[in-house]
């Protein structure tokens, strides 16, 4: 036995006027589960702690709370001391009771034909990674779109897919995911990264869902609008000035010894929007010993038509892209995009790695900048943190150089198509990554993508900046001083 220490958030709605948090130390067993401590509690502390459970075993999903500001099901979350527990982002009944009715009632049913059709076996593999769902709501709990719309969330979403796969139902699941808001989800990622059961929610049901209703006449006017751009130019934006790939030549050689050699995709908002990150990072790259080739012929990687299922043309993007590195022999292309990074890593099958441009710095090491006094936040892509996983390498990067203060890491409202086909939704969450960024006290604020990058400058009065640029200006620092020193 050992002693556990936790603080649960309470409310009752019938006597208390706001919530409140409340600390309980338990004797429990090595390995209790938070489920454990909750029976402590009350069975020998307060017997007034209410929480929901049922079969105790990742099942039936009744037991989802919230553990440190993550959904996760009480019964098979291991107790860890000091940790705050939460409901889950709904309705509040009594303590961590909370109101699943409503939310349950408006994923849709099964309706059966007069006729039955017999599924085929690729109709059955298909619908089985959807199938899985223990409605335990933890996807809708961390929701974006949620907050600001009126969509119904990942978990009808994922109903409607699995029932439009299934030829025994003869509802229209395809204009109903539409009506429920199929084009408001982010591809954020962040339900799956908390589904209990590991369901893909956004790109086995929502994109493909898109896809369908691309074919349906359903997507939306501006989705339609990128699309034939980059039919036509290669590129999802509009050129306006001199692209990047027009100021840089194809090979960019290091200003010392050469620690690696890797080709650079470039994506198309720092080759059309925002050139100044990209060059920045090149010098950053150069200063630290990385051979940098360009091909010139790269195109779109296919991420704005992949996210809003147009598909069409994906495949001849991809054939465009993988054959510009292959022909030049790179074994390793390198991305600075965390939409493209995501899209390379995970739609594409490549026969080259790719890495992201914080991975790489600090996969190799770097020459030490010089410390700025400034205090800074780091916005987590989404992309990046849950599309690749990459979390800790650029707030190592960024502490070289600034003091760093957290925020929550929540979606900024930039992906999925959302800020061009609903822009008012986009803005909802971009003001609400506005307020996290006020509240945290920093003077600047550093992320990795330029979406994020864009889009953020928009809705912060604090300046927007790219990982690279704050390296290269930590350099740029250093050289002052150096060059200070020297005359002095």
């Amino acid at each position: 036995m050992k002693a556990l220490t936790v603080t649960i958030r309470r409310f009752d709605p019938d006597r208390d006027r706001e919530p409140y948090y409340q600390t309980f130390t338990v004797q429990v067993n090595e390995g209790a589960r938070v489920l454990h401590v909750f029976h402590a509690i009350h069975d020998t502390i307060d017997p007034t702690l209410s929480y929901r459970y049922s079969c105790a075993s990742g099942q039936c999903g009744s037991c989802a709370v919230r553990v440190n500001g993550e959904p996760v099901l009480a019964c098979m979350e291991e107790a860890r001391n000091h940790s705050t527990i939460e409901p889950i982002n709904l309705s509040v009944k009594k303590d961590l009771v909370v109101d699943l009715l409503p939310k349950l009632e408006e994923i849709a049913s099964f309706l059966p034909k007069k006729e039955t059709t017999l599924p085929k076996k690729q109709e059955i593999d298909a619908i089985k990674p959807l199938r899985d769902c223990i409605e335990c709501l933890c996807c809708l709990s961390v929701c974006p779109a949620v907050d600001v719309t009126k969509f119904l969330g990942p978990t009808a979403m994922r109903q409607e897919m699995r029932l439009a796969l299934d030829p025994r139902d003869r509802g229209d699941r395809v204009s109903d995911a539409v009506r429920d808001g199929l084009f408001t989800c982010t591809s954020c990622q962040a339900c799956w990264k908390v589904c209990p059961k590991e369901i893909e929610i956004p790109g086995k049901a929502i994109e493909k869902l898109r896809a369908y209703a691309n074919k349906r006449g359903f997507t939306l006017p501006r989705h339609l609008e990128v699309a034939a751009l980059i039919r036509e130019t290669g590129r999802s934006v509009p050129r306006t000035a001199e692209s990047f790939l027009e100021q840089v030549p194809e090979v960019l050689e290091p200003y010392g010894p050469v620690k690696a050699t890797v080709g650079f995709f470039v994506g198309c908002m720092y080759n059309l929007r925002q050139q100044q990150s990209a060059l920045d990072a090149m010098e950053v790259l150069r200063r630290n010993g990385i051979r940098v080739i360009i091909p010139k012929e790269q195109v779109c990687c296919s991420s704005p038509l992949i996210r809003t299922g147009q598909l069409d043309y994906v495949d001849t993007l991809k054939k465009r892209n993988i054959e510009a590195f292959r022909f030049r022999g790179i074994d390793t292309v390198l991305t600075m995009c965390a939409g493209c990074g995501t899209t390379l890593k995970n739609d594409y099958k490549t026969p080259f790695k790719v890495i992201d441009i914080n991975e790489l710095l600090t996969q190799y090491g770097i020459e030490p900048p010089a410390r700025l006094p400034i205090k800074a936040t780091y916005h987590d892509p989404c992309h990046l943190l849950r599309g690749q996983g990459i979390r800790d390498q650029p707030r190592e990067l960024a502490r070289l150089v600034v003091e760093l203060v957290e925020m929550p890491a929540i979606c900024c409202g930039s992906g999925g198509g959302v800020r061009s086909g609903n822009p008012e939704e986009a803005a909802a969450l971009g003001k609400r990554r506005g307020e996290e960024i006020k509240k945290s006290g920093a003077e600047i604020v550093i992320t990795s993508c330029p979406f994020c990058e864009f889009h953020i400058m928009g809705h912060t009065d604090k300046p927007v900046k790219n990982i690279a640029t704050v390296l290269l200006e930590g350099y740029r620092e250093k050289d002052r001083k150096k060059a200070a020193g020297t005359k002095n």
